[in-house]
C-alpha cells in the first residue's frame, strides 16, 4: 500500500475528512477534521530525504511537533518509509503517531468493515437513489455478473470480513474510497 493510501486509510478510520493538500520541500501534508468531535490532524508524509536510504530523522519529528503545537491540532501522524531510533524516541514523547513502510496501526475487521459499509450506503444513495435494505432492492442485484463497482466491493467486503482478513478490508476501504473521490469530483464538476 502507498503512503498515501496509508494516509487515506487512516482518516477514513478515525472518521474524518481532508480539508486540504499542501505540497512542501519534504513532502506532502493532510490537513483533516473531524465532524463530530472538531477535533483537526496534521498527516504529513515525507517523500524526501537526505539519505538513500530513506531514513526520516529527528529534525522532520521536531518540526512536525511545532507544526502540531502552533496550528492547535488535536493529532499529528508522521508518514515516511523508515525512521532512525532517534526520531521514534521523539514521536513517543510528543504523542505523534508514526506510520512507515513496514508498520500500520491494526484495526479491527468490524471496525473496518463498518466504514465500508458506510461508505456504500453514501454511494448506493448517489448513485440509485436509495441504500438498499435487502438484496433485492439493488438493482444490479439480479444481473448474473454484477456491473456496480459499489456492488463488487460490498460483496468482496462481506466475504473478507467472515474470514477476519484485514489487509483484504483494507483494500476493500481504499477502493470505496476511490470511488467516493470519483463521485465527489464527478458532482463537483456537474453543478458548476
Amino acid at each position: 500500500m502507498s503512503l498515501e493510501g496509508k494516509a487515506e486509510l487512516i482518516m477514513a478510520i478515525g472518521g474524518y475528512e481532508c480539508e486540504e493538500i499542501q505540497n512542501w520541500d519534504k513532502g506532502i501534508d493532510f490537513i483533516a477534521s473531524n465532524a463530530k468531535s472538531d477535533d483537526k490532524m496534521l498527516l504529513r508524509i515525507i517523500t524526501d530525504t537526505k539519505s538513500k536510504s530513506g531514513v526520516v530523522g529527528v529534525d522532520i519529528v521536531k518540526k512536525m511537533t511545532e507544526s502540531v503545537e502552533q496550528e492547535c491540532y488535536n493529532k499529528g501522524v508522521l508518514i515516511g518509509k523508515r525512521f532512525s531510533e532517534a526520531a521514534k524516541r521523539e514521536m513517543s514523547q510528543n504523542n505523534i503517531q508514526m506510520i512507515s513502510e513496514s508498520f500500520m496501526p491494526s484495526f479491527k475487521p468490524e471496525k473496518l468493515y463498518l466504514r465500508i459499509q458506510s461508505c456504500v450506503d453514501y454511494l448506493c444513495k448517489n448513485m440509485c437513489g436509495q441504500v438498499p435494505e435487502k438484496e433485492s432492492d439493488c438493482k444490479d442485484y439480479y444481473q448474473a455478473s454484477p456491473s456496480c463497482k459499489v456492488r463488487l466491493i460490498s460483496d468482496n467486503a462481506s466475504f473478507h470480513l467472515q474470514f477476519g482478513w484485514t489487509k483484504l478490508l483494507q483494500y476493500d476501504l481504499i477502493r470505496i474510497l476511490k470511488l467516493m473521490k470519483n463521485k465527489r469530483k464527478q458532482k463537483a464538476g456537474i453543478s458548476r
